[in-house]
């Protein structure tokens, strides 16, 4: 029933484009035959407004992949350089769940390990919303920040790394098996905000895949029945994710680097000092608003990462993409 739901909307909006392509080039012909030039802007502004259309549309169509509709977690670690790294994977965290927010996605907080000055270790988002996944799936990896340190009383330029790891929510269709002996649960005490008994009661919890080395926490409900049932599913998201790289790096060896999120694949940098640059490292695709980019505007960045993983690409700007 999803998938068929999904058809009719894509052809109910297909036909939909149809009938206005058809009323516009009426109205501009309409136009020219009578030497009425409103007449004829107004047709020649619905055909531009179409072909704005078309063109988001077109990037849509690259959202074809087995779970790019569904929703999906979004994970950042910290790099190694103590405060100035966990206060740009807050940074980063703040700028993922502005994106969703300007597409009118849910956002929850699933876990979050403050620093111990300032920012974050490790945070996890849960972005609901359709194609959810299939956005932001191309931004697994490794993101630089360059910028004068807030944190150094010297001002020294500082250079600060943090991981983001994407991975689909795995609803009621994809059967996931997990033998339970393979795994090991710990519980502890919430470290984030939530009121008196989350942080006095070891209701967060931890589950390692022993196996694979896969580690999820949970620790956004009162309830550690809740973070556990929330935990086991982001496990079985991690271990689907995982079989969906494998398939996808067999079916081409060529894509393996663009799939691979390990620390030593570095995506993306943020210049913000000496000068202002946001640079994509794999599309080449850059921006020279940093700020508006922290603020949520990555359409262009994710737009450029999907046509290249479909059939390839060259550097852009922002702009250009646009």
């Amino acid at each position: 029933m999803r998938e068929r739901t999904e058809l009719e909307e894509r052809l109910g909006s297909l036909a939909r484009f149809e009938r206005e392509l058809e009323d516009a080039v009426t109205l501009v012909d309409l136009g020219e035959s009578e030497g009425d030039a409103a007449t004829e802007k107004e047709g020649l502004g619905l055909l531009k407004a179409l072909e704005t259309e078309a063109q988001r549309r077109q990037i849509e169509a690259l959202l074809s992949g087995e779970a790019d509709i569904n929703d999906t977690y979004l994970e950042i670690h910290s790099g190694a350089g103590g405060t100035e790294s966990q206060d740009w994977a807050r940074m980063l965290m703040r700028m993922y769940a502005r994106w969703a927010e300007r597409r009118k996605y849910k956002v929850e907080v699933i876990e979050e390990t403050p620093g111990e000055e300032a920012g974050i270790k490790s945070g996890t988002l849960l972005i609901k919303g359709h194609n959810a996944h299939g956005w932001l799936k191309t931004e697994s990896g490794v993101h630089r920040l360059v910028r004068i340190s807030p944190f150094d009383s010297n001002a020294r330029r500082h250079t600060s790394f943090a991981s983001v790891w994407v991975y689909p929510v795995v609803d009621d269709r994809i059967d996931i098996e997990i033998n339970e002996s393979d795994c090991r649960i710990d519980t502890y005490r919430s470290s984030g905000a939530g009121g008196q008994h989350v942080n006095t009661t070891d209701s967060a919890i931890r589950i390692t895949h022993i196996p694979t080395g896969i580690v999820v926490a949970c620790q956004s409900e009162r309830s550690q029945h809740k973070n556990r049932a929330t935990a086991w599913n982001m496990l079985r998201a991690r271990l689907y994710e995982r079989e969906l790289e494998r398939r996808e790096e067999e079916a081409n060896a060529a894509a393996a680097s663009k799939t691979d999120i390990g620390w030593g694949h570095q995506i993306r940098s943020y210049v913000l000092q000496p000068y202002q640059l946001v640079k994509d490292l794999r599309t080449g695709v850059t921006s020279g608003t940093p700020g508006e980019v922290l603020d949520g505007d990555l359409d262009g960045f994710m737009e450029a990462s999907l046509a290249q993983r479909v059939h390839g690409g060259g550097p852009a700007s922002v702009e250009d993409v646009d």
